[in-house]
């Protein structure tokens, strides 16, 4: 296994449009993650209605990392750092190895309107292609709330059904399966979880999004058919878990469309 960060560093900038307005953007609601939901035999939480303060939900972020100085779109790729692979879901055990992984940091909007850097872990062969599809959100002004990668601690939470973190590699099967997910590849992006929920028969992921579940009420952070998340992921050949016939995935993007 490789973990070193011999390779070197790629870093792209480019110019950013004038940052948008705060607008409506609050802090986020004092319980945001602390009512965890209890949990049915089918090993999922019944969804629930929307709580009023998350209908249009609009959180400014809370930078996990330095933002951009200069409020334009800054990217790296580089091989995953020892310390960002620990405290990431990867063990031996997962289906990729470290060394085909890569560690990224974009720019990206949040729903302040301001810059911000977010990071992600990802199958190399797709690293540079995920720069290009966050430089295209952060140019249109696309909102995300937060974009930072999970501890295995993290993903075997108790589920409060409130999450929201943009994410990619996350070493778990698919939902209610054993085979693995394409995230465990690092080859899918889960895009605004809240704003674009899952959802299969009674099943909805997160499980307060419902409201989300009416996807013509358009809202700022959702992923619509022919607008600016799907196409970007459209122009590197990836497809949209919007587009699934047996179930919705609004937040999934995938290499490979599984």
């Amino acid at each position: 296994m490789r973990t070193s960060t011999a390779e070197t560093v790629r870093d792209t900038a480019s110019a950013s449009p004038t940052p948008l307005a705060a607008g409506t953007a609050t802090a986020a609601p004092a319980w945001l993650g602390t009512r965890v939901l209890p949990v049915g035999p089918d090993g999922f939480a019944a969804a629930q209605q929307t709580p009023a303060e998350l209908r249009n939900r609009s959180i400014a972020t809370v930078d996990d990392l330095p933002p951009p100085a200069d409020g334009r779109f800054h990217a790296t790729v580089q091989a995953v750092p020892a310390d960002v692979l620990a405290r990431s879901s990867w063990t031996d055990h997962c289906p990729v190895d470290a060394a085909d992984l890569r560690y990224v940091t974009v720019g990206f909007r949040g729903f302040d309107g301001r810059a911000h850097t977010g990071e992600l872990l990802a199958n190399a062969r797709v690293a540079d292609d995920l720069v290009t599809v966050f430089k295209r959100l952060f140019a249109a002004g696309f909102p995300i709330e937060r974009m930072r990668i999970s501890t295995a601690e993290q993903l075997n939470a108790p589920p409060t059904g409130d999450l929201n973190t943009t994410e990619v590699f996350a070493c778990r099967p698919v939902r209610g399966r054993k085979a693995w997910s394409q995230h465990a590849y690092g080859l899918a992006v889960d895009l605004n979880p809240f704003q674009n929920p899952y959802r299969k028969g009674k099943v909805v992921l997160p499980e307060l999004a419902t409201a989300y579940l009416d996807r013509a009420d358009a809202r700022p952070g959702m992923a619509q058919p022919r607008e600016q998340a799907v196409q970007a992921f459209a122009a590197i050949g990836w497809k949209w878990g919007g587009d699934y016939r047996s179930l919705k995935d609004y937040m999934h993007f995938s290499a490979t469309g599984g």
